[in-house]
């Protein structure tokens, strides 16, 4: 498994936590953060897709280190 941070643009409910296979969201006054493991590519071009449904902007997309401190890309 990797770990990512996707980052969005816009205030994704928290009823949409289960839509995306166990991501944790977090809020901040820039957007939406899905932080967690993602099994492998195919999974994550998949919750790529259906961020793209929701209409809302992709701002980044970040493999974590999951070794290092939380929040810190490798």
């Amino acid at each position: 498994m990797t770990h990512y941070e996707i980052r969005l643009e816009g205030r994704l409910d928290d009823r949409w936590a289960t839509w995306f296979d166990g991501l944790t969201l977090a809020h901040d006054r820039d957007g939406t953060t899905l932080r967690g493991e993602v099994v492998d590519q195919t999974a994550l071009h998949g919750l790529l897709q259906r961020i793209r449904d929701l209409g809302l902007p992709l701002v980044s997309v970040t493999h974590l280190d999951p070794h290092a401190s939380e929040g810190t890309p490798e």
